[in-house]
């Protein structure tokens, strides 16, 4: 209940949807308890007294009530379906955004199929659900209310026998139910996997081709979607087990009624048209109660789809905003790194690091594979906070720094290559919305990037397709490049940002970068190092820990390990 009572919450702001539909409710399961009453009366005057105005008129009277009871059902239905719908979309928008703002560390525990799952697929549940849901508990249940006073108005006695049954329902209907919220609840975590498998062979096609994977991700989706089949069957045999199972149970109130019933006419106890006004009014009254007992089961699915969403509403960031914070300036560029020591899980991946970036200056980060360099960069940019230790921007803790300013002060370059299905233009823009044409031309230009983006298609107004497939790693990296150098930080993050680029291209976007690096504090990570050998200080990572710094005279003329990485790529 406290899932359904937080999910009804979300239609608060729509109450005059909600209002609107009740009242139609009110009259629709009205008229269910009008058309029952009134049964005895109608026969009474057609067969007994022979009333032939009455009879006259019954076909037209009838034509008008069910009319109106179907504008009735029409405004209940829109309008609660409709406050359930904007509800379940506001739960889908604030799922997203909530998935936007977690850490980085939150992703690197999920799978994106799986998160996506939640966005989509339990979203969809519920939104399946909670309309259907509502509308029938509201409807129903002032029908069955209102059935409910006819039969006892007509025969306390019989209304009593009638409802006995009603208590034996509960249980079957609540096993059924706790066993369909189970169910639901792992069918949709197997449907994350398999989403998981799809997004992952979709992303991966090219390595999927190149190594003939293709039999191997056909099997292990079909294996992880005959297991989402099998909570599937299960959740369906228990719902389909419901009706039958009241059908049998309510079966036994209506032969009780029938033989008790019957014995009272038969014993001028109760007249026929009586008895037969108190039997419509029953029959009536357990169609709406297996209606409810099916909204239950709805219900409980609901909420086991609710349940996976409201766990990533309900996430928190390990990475908090500073409550007033201090909003970083343009002189703010000297970065220091104080005894940083990073954990992620119960490795140790950043030691005691200590370091200084003095504004305007490059450090170049180098080392083996796996030795913190690109962690050591993250939480500069507070993608993770540290375990212990601080990073300074200027004089200030980047913990205590508001995350916005933060982010403007610093423009990333990374390794991966993250563009998105939309325009080159567009694409250029990210590094800084609303700027105009003419600095995305220039900042391309300064990425060496504006030729090849000419002799597209559109020009700069040219699709690239998911994740820029359409264009070369090259190309793709230099976006990359025009979009920071359009941002214009005073702070750059160069993850290997020529990695993909061939050996002109190399040296072209080199010019670029060293144009955008006057005056800024950059970091720069790399493996090629040609590439960093006129940086500022040079700092050697290995095991997380500093092992070296200085230029690159110094560090080879000690003959430690930045000499031997020489040695390698440039030989002797």
């Amino acid at each position: 209940m406290p899932v359904f009572k937080r999910l009804v919450l979300y239609m608060k702001p729509y109450w005059w949807r909600i209002l609107i539909a009740g009242i139609a409710s009110s009259a629709y399961g009205g008229l269910d308890a009008a058309f029952a009453y009134m049964v005895e009366p109608l026969l009474k005057k057609i067969f007994v007294t022979k009333d032939m105005f009455i009879f006259s008129i019954l076909p037209l009277a009838i034509i008008l009530i069910f009319i109106f009871r179907a504008a009735c059902r029409y405004l209940n239905d829109y309008f609660m379906r409709t406050a359930a719908q904007l509800a379940v979309q506001d739960v889908r928008n604030e799922i997203f955004r909530k998935n936007v703002f977690l850490d980085l560390r939150f992703f690197h525990r999920n799978q994106t199929g799986s998160l996506m799952s939640r966005v989509v697929n339990d979203v969809a549940m519920m939104q399946d659900g909670v309309g259907g849901i509502i509308t029938g508990v509201f409807r129903d249940f002032i029908g069955l209310v209102s059935l409910l006073g006819v039969i006892f108005y007509r025969d306390w006695q019989l209304a009593i026998i009638s409802i006995l049954v009603i208590p034996l329902t509960i249980y079957p209907a609540n096993l059924l139910g706790s066993k369909i919220k189970r169910t639901a609840r792992k069918g949709q975590e197997e449907a994350g996997y398999f989403a998981s498998i799809l997004q992952e062979t979709l992303s991966g096609i090219k390595v999927v081709k190149a190594f003939s994977l293709e039999n191997v991700m056909v099997d292990q989706f079909a294996r992880a979607n005959l297991k989402y089949y099998s909570f599937t069957k299960k959740m369906i045999k228990y719902s389909s087990l419901s009706s039958p199972i009241m059908e049998i149970i309510t079966s036994l109130g209506i032969a009780a009624v029938i033989y008790y019933g019957g014995i009272k006419v038969m014993a001028n106890k109760m007249s026929a048209a009586e008895f037969f006004s108190f039997i419509t009014a029953m029959a009536l009254v357990y169609s709406p109660l297996k209606k409810l007992i099916g909204a239950y089961n709805d219900t409980q699915r609901c909420i086991g789809a609710s349940e996976r969403v409201f766990e990533i509403i309900d996430a928190r960031s390990e990475v908090v905003e500073a409550t007033n914070g201090y909003t970083l300036t343009q002189t703010d560029n000297r970065v220091e790194l104080k005894n940083v020591c990073f954990k992620y899980n119960d490795d140790l991946i950043l030691d005691n690091v200590c370091l200084v970036a003095e504004t305007g200056k490059t450090v170049a980060i180098v080392g083996p594979s796996g030795g913190g360099k690109t962690t050591l960069v993250s939480l500069i940019a507070r993608f993770f906070d540290t375990t212990s230790g601080q990073i300074l921007i200027g004089s200030h803790d980047v913990r205590d720094i508001t995350k916005a300013s933060l982010m403007q002060h610093i423009a990333l370059v990374d390794q991966e290559t993250i563009l998105f299905h939309d325009t080159v233009a567009n694409n250029i823009r990210y590094g800084k919305p609303g700027a105009t044409d003419e600095e995305i031309r220039n900042a391309a230009q300064a990425a060496f990037a504006h030729d090849f983006i000419l002799a597209m298609p559109n020009g700069y107004e040219t699709s690239i397709g998911d994740r820029g497939v359409r264009l070369s790693g090259g190309q793709r990296q230099r976006l990359c490049i025009a979009r920071a150098i359009l941002k214009n930080a005073p702070i750059l993050i160069l993850d290997e940002a020529t990695s993909a680029l061939d050996t002109e291209s190399e040296q072209m976007v080199q010019r670029a970068l060293e144009n955008l690096m006057d005056n800024k504090t950059t970091f720069v990570i790399a493996h090629r190092l040609s590439t960093v050998l006129n940086a500022d200080k040079i700092v050697v990572l290995e095991k997380g820990m500093i092992v070296e710094s200085g230029t690159h005279h110094e560090l080879v003329a000690r003959n430690g390990l930045y000499s031997r990485l020489c040695s390698q790529q440039f030989g002797s």
